[in-house]
């Protein structure tokens, strides 16, 4: 019965996992962020959309939207200028996917 289960099991459909993005790196030049993301981008069904810019207590400084995959281009580096200079303390990056939504890993800009 149990290898009856496991080889129904096998013929199941099972999701795709995608990684979430990966922030590479992220640095800032006065009010321009720039961020270095790498996903493992398939096309307009599930790429890397965006990244926002957030001080500790999770404030949104700024949202750099991506609007196309770049499933060729690995890592890729964008950026963004935002209205107002950064505040003092710690701010970071966090990015999101088009599938999964925003990733769990925030990582610290470097000034």
């Amino acid at each position: 019965m149990n290898k009856l289960l496991a080889a129904i099991a096998a013929l199941l459909p099972v999701p795709a996992l995608a990684d979430a993005p990966e922030i590479v790196a992220a640095r800032a030049e006065d009010r321009t962020i720039h961020v270095t993301l790498a996903h493992p981008d398939t096309g307009w069904d599930h790429y890397a959309d965006g990244w926002e810019v957030v001080t500790e207590d999770g404030t949104a400084l700024g949202l750099r939207t991506l609007v196309h995959p770049h499933e060729t281009e690995q890592p890729f580096t964008r950026s963004l200028t935002l209205d107002a200079p950064l505040p003092d303390g710690t701010v970071y990056v966090r990015a999101r996917c088009s599938v999964d939504g925003w990733g769990a890993a925030r990582v610290e800009i470097a000034r």
